[in-house]
């Protein structure tokens, strides 16, 4: 993936609350598989953008993808990298999207604290602003 520029797009969510036994069996077997090929992949450099977890996770509860990544071996600022710079990258968008510069949409989400400290800051955005409007405060 490395060699070629290729990204991925893990997801690393639970959905055990959502199973019979059987296949919560299955889940726990298939996660540990998928976390440990998480960390492989990590430590080999795969390009990586932010899984949103839809489905797995609440609405407005995907920040908790954050907690997981850096659990799993990530740093806390590769992590915030994969879900704004590489994932515009990935999608074409990093003229308009994924950094903070002049000319570029001012899409922006904040936290209070430091999320290099602590990555589950993400989980309590205090503010956001979409296209130079905000929408949250």
């Amino acid at each position: 993936m490395v060699a070629i520029g290729l990204f991925a797009s893990p997801s690393l969510g639970s959905t055990g609350g959502h199973c019979d036994n059987n296949l919560l069996t299955h889940e726990r077997k298939a996660g540990a598989t998928q976390r440990t090929s998480f960390t492989k992949a990590v430590k080999a450099g795969v390009n990586m953008v932010f899984g949103s977890d839809a489905g797995v996770y609440s609405h407005g509860e995907n920040g908790k993808q954050f907690n997981h990544m850096v659990k799993f071996g990530m740093a806390e600022l590769r992590a915030l990298q994969n879900a704004a710079i590489n994932s515009a990258t990935l999608l074409k968008q990093n003229t308009q999207l994924g950094s903070l510069e002049a000319g570029k949409l001012a899409d922006i989400t904040a936290v209070k604290g430091n999320p290099l400290k602590d990555i589950s800051m993400m989980e309590k955005v205090t503010f956001v602003m979409k296209d130079g409007k905000v929408e949250k405060q």
